[in-house]
């Protein structure tokens, strides 16, 4: 009888463990894995599940299980910034719209923990692992607010040196012009091209920090998952080309640097080599073309960045029904282009004619291609029927938007039906360190 009691605590030992929990820890402490589509609100996704899996599919952030209305207004402003709401996100407390992590007296913001700390700086100083990831230049807000603090979103020389000097795990991104210094080429960046004035390669830095540097999804994806720290460098600039249809038709650019990883292959190599050393880690993902593209008002770029958005999610999820201490958790802070599907009958958009480039009140319209082209042809819904739309924009920035904000796996059980900005940082927060903070009230 003994002997099977030892057994029996053994195995429920066993089970707390896998579950994120230890004897004495009822909170949920585990991983934090927080997705970012920047700007993507309801109708975004709306827009991509039409695409790419029909009217009656369903997307990976359809299957998260639980969800809520997010409501992200600024200090000073109703609609977010990318770099306020970042802060917001990595700090949990309200800034103004231009604070890239220091408050109107240029002094580093107080996090909801009252340290003067983001939560992947707390979690590196606890010893945890810790990743970022970008589909833009490394120092866009959405990832780098949670590592750099600096008087403006356009210090982009110094925001990107103070990623490479925040300890990090793992840096994937693009930007490489930012990290070398004028008249020094790169892999991807001409002499002409790198931008810093100060003389430093901070490459160099990152190899002498022990980053092995990678430059592509094949040598990204051929890497030991034991890799202690990666720094991945996958474009000059954005991985994603940024501008209307018809000027990546005029220029002849793709949507995304041929060579370049998806974010959803920069996390799966990332949730392999922070899962090989067996500590709990915080990944901060960001998809920014799909706010860039729809700021130009470019719907077939959104659409696919939507959809590598959601295959990101996807890789998430996998990852979490083996490892079910992880909690996935995806917002953005702004509804980019103020998107909408416009879906009527073939009668009325014929699948062989252009749409028209404007609706009756004078509001921009896109077909597949761009203005003046044929519909979007949605994939089939159970019937095998396909249905054409357009989709319109009510401007070319960011709007405050239908945004909801998805969880699943640890602790999604814990976010708001209606939640606040400040309530990402909490739930992530009580997951990474298990321990409550306390609703923002000023």
């Amino acid at each position: 009888m003994r002997l099977i009691n030892q057994v029996i605590s053994a195995i429920l030992f066993s089970l707390l463990i896998v579950g994120g929990c230890t004897p004495g820890n009822t909170s949920g402490q585990g991983n934090v894995i927080f997705i970012h589509p920047d700007g993507a609100s309801v109708s975004h996704w709306g827009a991509g599940r039409m695409v790419h899996y029909g009217p009656d599919g369903r997307l990976n952030w359809d299957k998260m299980s639980n969800l809520g209305v997010y409501l992200g207004h600024m200090k000073n402003q109703l609609t977010a910034t990318s770099n306020g709401g970042a802060v917001t996100h990595a700090t949990g407390v309200k800034v103004n719209a231009d604070s890239f992590g220091l408050d109107e007296n240029l002094r580093p913001v107080i996090a909801a923990s009252g340290k003067d700390q983001t939560i992947i700086q707390e979690a590196i100083a606890a010893g945890k692992s810790t990743a970022i990831i970008n589909s833009g230049m490394i120092h866009e807000p959405g990832t780098a607010a949670f590592v750099a603090k600096v008087p403006t979103r356009r210090n982009f020389a110094e925001i990107t040196k103070q990623v490479v000097e925040s300890n990090v795990d793992i840096i994937l991104g693009g930007g490489e012009m930012w990290y070398l210094p004028q008249g020094t080429a790169g892999r991807h960046t001409t002499a002409e091209q790198s931008q810093r004035v100060d003389g430093v390669n901070l490459i160099e830095v990152a190899k002498q920090k022990g980053y092995t540097v990678v430059y592509t999804s094949d040598e990204l994806l051929k890497l030991p998952s034991n890799t202690q720290k990666i720094l991945g460098i996958f474009a000059a600039d954005d991985t994603y080309n940024d501008a209307t249809e018809e000027q990546l038709k005029q220029e002849n650019k793709s949507l995304y640097v041929p060579t370049a990883p998806t974010v959803a292959q920069m996390l799966d190599v990332t949730l392999k080599n922070l899962a090989a050393k067996n500590k709990n880690f915080i990944v901060v993902l960001e998809e920014e073309g799909t706010d860039n593209f729809a700021n130009y008002n470019n719907a077939v770029g959104t659409i696919e960045a939507l959809k590598r958005a959601d295959d990101a999610i996807g890789v998430a999820m996998k990852f979490v029904e083996s490892n079910p201490n992880t909690l996935i958790l995806t917002a953005a802070d702004s509804d980019a282009g103020g998107m909408e599907v416009i879906g009527v009958t073939e009668n009325s958009f014929p699948f062989d004619k252009p749409v028209p480039e404007k609706s009756e009140n004078g509001a921009p319209w896109d077909g597949k291609e761009g203005t003046g082209t044929p519909p979007f042809v949605s994939a089939p819904d159970k019937q095998g029927k396909r249905f054409p739309f357009a989709v319109g924009w009510s401007s070319g920035g960011d709007n405050a938007g239908s945004i909801v904000s998805k969880a699943h796996g640890l602790n999604a059980d814990k976010l708001p039906n209606t939640l606040d900005n400040t309530d990402i940082y909490r739930l992530m927060y009580l997951t990474l360190f298990g321990k409550e903070i306390q609703p923002y009230t000023s």
